[in-house]
């Protein structure tokens, strides 16, 4: 069943949707459609996309390939435009946003956490995170402070100067979610976040990924394939040939409690 929204939408300028239970709508996606090509080569990649992203969650995307997992993703997160349809982020609208306010919106909303870190390897982690700052526009002054404070708050307070070459898979993994704090974005997107990590350090950065979004003024999600990273999420949201298929809450959902904090 597709998922739709049940709130009048967000208008602009900053107002901001509610959910039932007191949970705050951070980003909701109506009717969005892509198609790539046209005339004879025109192909739908999504077919009137709804849903939405509650504050104090963390949501699973599932689909096989070529669901439009992967595009979705790239529109959530302001890459890419839709051909159709709105995306609203803390009441922002895309609607209209060319590439530079797609850009504007991404720097101020949204960070990335990707299945190869995308590290820097000429950068310390401290570094990497600073970054992140400096494309958010914050100042040089605090951006020090605040990468070191985004690095600690994800157990790596020990290897703030260390090379991504120094560092094993699971903290260079932090690093990235440290990265994608930074700023303090309203969503989190993460794409297959644990699919180059073992088991143990793929719960690990699951459980870090849980602990980041009991955050109610942050919405967190995961592209994943990884079903043993089910257990940590509130909600789980099922893609198939462009359409959202299923869109359901777990047994362990935000207002019931998280697996805790696990160090990688």
């Amino acid at each position: 069943m597709s998922e739709h929204a049940k709130t009048p939408a967000a208008k602009g300028g900053g107002a901001k949707a509610s959910k039932p239970g007191g949970q705050k709508g951070i980003l909701e996606a109506k009717g969005i459609t892509k198609v790539f090509g046209s005339g004879e080569i025109e192909i739908k990649v999504l077919k009137g996309v709804n849903m939405h992203l509650n504050g104090g969650e963390l949501t699973l995307m599932m689909g096989p390939s070529g669901s439009g997992k992967t595009t979705l993703l790239s529109i959530l997160g302001c890459i890419l435009s839709p051909t159709g349809g709105e995306l609203l982020i803390n009441g922002s609208s895309t609607k209209g946003l060319g590439a530079e306010g797609l850009a504007d919106l991404r720097r101020k909303q949204v960070g990335f956490v990707f299945q190869s870190y995308h590290l820097f390897p000429t950068l310390t982690a401290v570094e990497n995170v600073m970054l992140a700052l400096d494309v958010r526009g914050s100042g040089v002054d605090n951006a020090v402070a605040e990468a070191e404070n985004a690095l600690k708050s994800v157990g790596l307070a020990h290897r703030i100067n260390a090379y991504p070459k120094k560092l094993s898979g699971g903290e260079k993994q932090r690093v990235a979610i440290a990265r994608a704090l930074a700023g303090s974005p309203s969503v989190i997107l993460a794409d297959e976040p644990t699919a180059a990590l073992d088991s143990e350090n793929g719960s690990a950065v699951m459980a870090l990924l849980s602990e980041v979004a009991k955050d109610p003024r942050r919405a967190v999600l995961a592209v994943t394939h990884d079903h043993r990273t089910l257990s940590y999420a509130d909600r789980i949201i099922h893609i198939e040939d462009g359409r959202i298929v299923d869109s359901h809450k777990t047994e362990h959902s935000a207002t019931e409690g998280r697996k805790s904090h696990a160090v990688i």
